[in-house]
């Protein structure tokens, strides 16, 4: 199997097939970002990073690898989704942000268990920036250097980073579960639950 590389080597020589074959690899992991993202407009997004990546083919220069430049035009064209949704003049930074506050509808993912639909939501009741460490961290098994590559940072501001986004998702999931009258899950409990509903995703 051809690695992305020379996929990528190829797809800049002309070769259409192996521009199919490198997007057909990343589209799962571009599909489960925007998921739990958009309300609406989710294919659309999906199409759009994917016909980016394809105009912007030239401008790639293979510093970085093909994911992180998939999910680094996938961040910028969610953030201008929800830019251009909100009210304007507005102060905070988009990436500081929760989905809950602004305003999103439901989910486009489907959760089975009381466990899961808490997690989904106190994940959109973090902010984007949390809401996307978060998602790599659990859904797609990132480690400490992946992260860093993905979110174009050094890696222990990655850890920092995920560090707080996990004390936020858990203090946000045991509200809702307060909220709701369930028993408070342990720290395990609530990594389990995380990676579990991310294996479902990628099903």
């Amino acid at each position: 199997m051809s690695s992305d590389d020379e996929l990528l080597l190829a797809w800049r020589a002309g070769d259409q097939r192996a521009g199919s074959e490198l997007f057909k690899r990343h589209y799962g992991a571009i599909r489960r970002f925007f998921a739990n993202k958009v309300d609406d407009s989710l294919e659309d997004l999906v199409q759009r990073t994917f016909e980016a990546c394809v105009a912007g083919q030239e401008r790639f220069e293979g510093r970085g690898s093909i994911s992180a430049y998939l999910r680094g035009t996938a961040r910028n064209l969610l953030y201008q989704h929800w830019e251009a949704r909100r009210a304007r003049g507005a102060s905070v930074p988009i990436e500081d942000v929760s989905l809950h506050d602004l305003g999103a509808g439901p989910s486009s993912m489907l959760a089975r268990t009381h466990a899961e639909r808490r997690l989904l939501e106190a994940l959109r009741q973090v902010s984007l920036a949390d809401q996307e460490i978060l998602e790599l961290y659990y859904w797609e098994e990132l480690t400490g250097v992946e992260l860093a590559e993905q979110l174009g940072v050094p890696e222990q501001t990655a850890r920092s980073r995920l560090r707080r986004a996990r004390l936020h998702l858990a203090k946000v999931y045991r509200r809702l579960e307060r909220f709701a009258g369930a028993p408070e899950s342990s720290d395990a409990q609530l990594d389990n639950n995380a990676r579990g509903l991310g294996r479902r995703a990628s099903q």
